[in-house]
């Protein structure tokens, strides 16, 4: 038996099902942006026995767009209400040139959220508050707060989904385990398109997501 504790990379799974819409199957995965990350996380409780004593969710707020903002925060109440814990992240702006007219444009780079993974990730550690811990990501920068966990607490295992459509040879090769996240898991995972919430409001899927 083992306590599980999930930490979920919020942009790192958003950004591999919106590249997956941009191939050949445009908008066949819009639909999975509606993802339930506690019914996801339990796609992997593979040991009988086994609990989730936590999911987290890392995330920044696209503050300056307000549609997508909106979407965003009802995503967010969703999580929210399955007793899924928010860690914000933010953005900082910054300058990139353009390889092909050579001009410098504006942009933002999202900050933090790796930091914050990383903080939690040891925090949990040092409380004994997991026994598993279990990271949805493919984003190899965690790779050194995960060497430092197990230098550390050797106890602890440390294990890896990668989301659909990403590999990370590296991430799994440093992982105490690992899964691949697939398309069943989503389906299995997604939200109906009307949610009761606990206090009897609803919340309702956002019609880019159905």
């Amino acid at each position: 038996m083992a306590r599980l504790y999930f930490f979920v990379d919020g942009l790192n799974l958003w950004h591999a099902l919106d590249h997956l819409d941009q191939g050949k199957d445009h908008d066949r995965y819009h639909k999975y942006k509606w993802v339930n990350l506690v019914k996801l996380a339990n796609c992997y409780v593979v040991n009988k026995g086994d609990t989730i004593v936590g999911v987290e969710y890392f995330t920044t707020l696209v503050t300056w767009d307000s549609t997508k903002l909106a979407r965003h925060k009802i995503f967010i109440r969703a999580q929210e209400n399955e007793g899924v814990r928010i860690t914000y992240g933010g953005f900082k702006r910054k300058s990139v040139r353009c390889r092909l007219c050579n001009k410098t444009f504006p942009t933002m780079e999202e900050k933090q959220t790796d930091v914050n993974i990383a903080l939690r990730l040891y925090q949990l550690a040092a409380q004994d508050f997991y026994d598993k811990a279990i990271i949805i990501s493919g984003d190899t920068d965690l790779l050194s707060a995960v060497k430092f966990v197990r230098g550390d607490f050797p106890g602890k295992q440390i294990g890896v989904v990668i989301p659909i459509g990403r590999g990370s040879e590296d991430f799994k090769s440093q992982a105490d385990f690992h899964y691949k996240m697939k398309e069943m898991h989503l389906q299995r995972s997604r939200f109906p398109d009307i949610i009761i919430l606990k206090d009897k409001s609803t919340l309702v899927c956002p019609s880019n997501w159905k």
